[in-house]
């Protein structure tokens, strides 16, 4: 078989060729830190990487939609808990003036009081975030919760709309809370039929009940107080168990992350010792390479003939 002197200078400058663009990649691989350097090189790899940076991305974001739910959790915590106590003391001032042996002035005392606690109760629905957003307003945070109305007092003015948001896969919470489910009113029998009373109304009528001494009102106003304190160490208990959630979750996503993490430097970071070796096999090969192919060029048929 004859091979042409073309042929092997073709060969040669293809297998030199070759390596410097092996050596090249390396190159670039151990300067980036980073087996793909372009798509191109390997599709399938990729693809994988593109998909596991996704993940963690979309991770991310879910940890910092449960950040923002878990700073709005923590600060309407202690004013709900201010207020179930509140609701508490309420209640003990109610069954104290229900008593027998109080005359009217000992209930105009309590019902000082109680307006003071009504009061704080009102300021407590109506606070604001950080970024002076009201809490309890549902979506209309730049408007107060709870506002004066000359039929029922102090009524909820807020909206009713509430926002979910994604904390995972498949996962939602609850972003805002809804004053009218926190500060909840009564249903009051009347002989009209039942007579949905607000929050601030009912406690109104308490008070009104102490102040006139009436027997009959302060007896009702008990068991409507007693309704009041139930709703808000409701919600209490709703806003720890929303936050227990999102703890629980964030431990879940956390590991995720881990995992994801892990699998993707795998898959994406380049082995500097190997791609050392390899670099240093790839330049031994060239210099081999253009030795041979020094050698092989300067040969022609005068070198046999001597």
């Amino acid at each position: 078989m004859t091979i042409s002197t073309a042929f092997l200078f073709q060969r040669s400058v293809a297998q030199m060729g070759d390596l410097q663009t092996r050596i090249a990649d390396a190159q670039n691989q151990l300067a980036s830190g980073k087996q793909v350097t372009k798509p191109s090189d390997q599709p399938d790899q990729a693809a994988s990487i593109q998909r596991l940076q996704s993940a963690i991305a979309r991770q991310d974001s879910y940890l910092k939609t449960i950040n923002t739910v878990n700073d709005r959790l923590a600060a309407e915590e202690p004013v709900v808990q201010n207020s179930s106590n509140a609701m508490t003391r309420i209640k003990e001032l109610m069954v104290q003036a229900a008593n027998d042996t109080l005359n009217a002035k000992d209930r105009g005392a309590i019902a000082i009081e109680l307006q003071g606690l009504r009061d704080d109760l009102l300021s407590a629905a109506n606070t604001r975030d950080l970024n002076g957003n009201y809490l309890f307003s549902g979506t209309r945070v730049g408007n107060t919760a709870f506002g004066k109305s000359s039929v029922e007092g102090a009524g909820y003015v807020g909206d009713t709309s509430v926002n979910y948001v994604d904390i995972g896969d498949q996962r939602t919470i609850q972003l805002n809370q809804l004053g009218s489910s926190i500060f909840k009113g009564v249903t009051r029998a009347t002989p009209d039929g039942p007579q949905q009373v607000g929050f601030f109304q009912a406690l109104d009528d308490a008070i009104g009940a102490v102040k006139n001494s009436d027997r009959h009102g302060m007896e009702k106003s008990l068991d409507e107080v007693s309704v009041l304190s139930d709703s808000l160490s409701q919600a209490l208990a709703q806003i720890g168990s929303d936050m227990n959630v999102l703890d629980a979750q964030k431990t879940s996503i956390e590991t995720a992350q881990i995992q994801l993490k892990t699998t993707l430097s795998n898959t994406q970071d380049v082995d500097y010792a190997t791609a050392i070796s390899k670099l240093k096999q790839d330049m031994m090969g060239l210099e081999a390479a253009q030795s041979s192919f020094a050698q092989t060029s300067g040969l022609n048929l005068f070198n046999f003939i001597k």
